[in-house]
């Protein structure tokens, strides 16, 4: 399996050589050269699959490069019980991603039971190993710049921290993450961990990671690699529990399923479409924003319009406060067609400050070529796609229905993906609901909700008690190299 860049200026390369890095040299994404693709046959052996076995089916097709027998150890040493063990009561911690049912057709698939108690911790576990692997195999060490909304930063450092041959630099935008997050980035003591809070938004953080990853020369003398969704393995792990949690919802494969997925920079999401190109029986995702719907408007009117800093809202759902979806540009590769220049066309308009519309352009099929006159905004639909946003008031109420209703306490995120979940349900297919995180990261927030303050999982109880290290800087490129090159040395 080789990889390919959606901006086709770069050369194919296997997934251990794309692993440590995150934008192809010509500053586009990663995508398999061809999606593999899982037969009827394929699938009903995969049905009884416990989530190793899955992980280890799916992730064989893309890492084709490491030994069978290496690649399912990294696996079997990655999801275990031990790990994934924040569970709700009565569910089971060795399913990993246990599914939650509310009622007949609405579930929530539990991805929030790994050690910081969000959804990243699916892949970012297995990316801590896989790291650790083919950095040993090369004898070299690895500077991890990243940016963090919320979720991504913890989810990555815990993986990272102890790794021998790995530093971690993790760009958060200073005051607009929970206290419960900040804390549990801001209290590590490792030595190979380094937070740096940044005076802006989520965007100038995103924005600061793909200018130092399109300097090729400083990432190449300061071994700059990627642990964001933009890299190719995070995406890759996240396909695995969509095959879990349609073989949980469903008992044979001829019933489709929908997912509900909170959106902010696309890469959940982003999985759902590929496992869905891959063969799996998907109707619909719903792509659920809160009060940031660049991506609502877009799957709305066909119109990528990404905001400045300014106008990216601070809400109480703020790992998705983000106007800018870098994950999104796979989608749109494989929308046009997976015409390389049509896609540099668009992100050179992005990339300036501007937006586009597919609404009114006339191509869509292979080498961007008209098709009968239809834009490619017109074969949306045959991607599955559907979108809704939420709000502060409606997540708030989502929360309240939740817990009075079925006895679950949900998170801020979680709320916005059920409260579109409901709007787009259909009667006869299952929906499922992607959980992000546990309510005990969003106190302040369940708290307005519900008058109590969420159950904490063990170990985190005086987490933002704990003596807090980090750096608050400006949203300057040069001074956050200069800060790299200087804890390196």
């Amino acid at each position: 399996m080789k990889y390919i860049s959606t901006r086709g200026q770069s050369p194919a390369q296997s997934f251990s050589e794309i692993l440590l890095g995150g934008l192809a040299p010509d500053g586009g994404l990663y995508l398999p050269e061809i999606y593999p693709h899982f037969s009827d046959a394929d699938l009903t052996r995969m049905r009884g699959m416990n989530y190793r076995e899955l992980a280890f089916e799916v992730l064989s097709r893309f890492a084709t490069d490491i030994p069978a027998d290496d690649l399912k150890a990294i696996i079997d040493k990655t999801y275990t019980a031990e790990v994934y063990c924040n569970v709700r009561d009565g569910e089971n911690a060795a399913d990993i991603t246990p599914l939650h049912t509310l009622e007949p057709n609405l579930h929530l698939l539990c991805l929030s039971n790994g050690p910081t108690i969000a959804f990243k911790d699916m892949a970012m576990q297995l990316l801590g190993n896989l790291f650790e692997y083919v950095l040993d195999k090369a004898g070299q060490g690895i500077n991890i710049l990243g940016a963090t909304s919320g979720d991504t930063g913890s989810s990555a450092e815990y993986a990272m921290r102890g790794k021998h041959g790995v530093k971690v630099f993790m760009l958060s935008p200073h005051g607009k993450m929970s206290r419960f997050q900040t804390a549990q980035m801001f209290s590590l003591q490792d030595e190979n961990i380094f937070n740096i809070a940044v005076k802006g938004v989520f965007d100038d953080c995103q924005d600061i990671v793909k200018a130092v990853s399109n300097d090729h020369a400083f990432k190449k003398a300061n071994h700059i690699g990627a642990v964001n969704s933009i890299n190719w393995a995070r995406v890759a792990a996240q396909i695995v529990y969509y095959f879990k949690g349609y073989f949980a919802a469903t008992d044979s494969n001829d019933q489709q399923v929908s997912f509900a997925v909170p959106s902010g920079n696309f890469g959940n999401v982003c999985a759902g479409h590929i496992a869905r190109m891959m063969g799996l029986p998907i109707k619909h995702l719903v792509v659920a924003t809160n009060e940031n719907d660049v991506l609502d408007e877009f799957f709305r009117t066909g119109v990528y319009r990404p905001r400045g800093s300014a106008n990216t809202y601070h809400t109480s759902s703020p790992s998705m406060d983000i106007s800018k979806a870098s994950n999104f540009e796979r989608f749109v590769f494989d929308l046009v067609g997976r015409d390389a220049g049509k896609v540099r066309e668009l992100w050179d308009a992005v990339d300036n400050g501007g937006a586009f519309d597919l609404a009114s352009t006339p191509f869509g099929s292979a080498q961007g070529k008209p098709l009968n006159g239809q834009s490619a905004f017109a074969k949306v639909p045959e991607f599955g796609f559907q979108s809704g946003a939420s709000s502060h008031a409606k997540r708030m109420e989502m929360i309240r229905q939740t817990w009075e209703t079925y006895g679950v306490m949900i998170d801020t995120h979680t709320a916005d993906g059920l409260k579109v979940a409901l709007e787009k349900r259909e009667d006869d297919v299952p929906m499922l609901v992607l959980e992000t995180a546990l309510p005990a990261k969003f106190e302040d927030s369940i708290r307005e909700a519900l008058g109590c303050d969420p159950v904490r999982p063990a170990g985190m109880e005086e987490l933002e008690d704990l003596p807090q290290r980090y750096e608050v800087m400006e949203a300057d490129v040069m001074a956050i190299k200069q800060f790299i090159v200087t804890h390196t040395a």
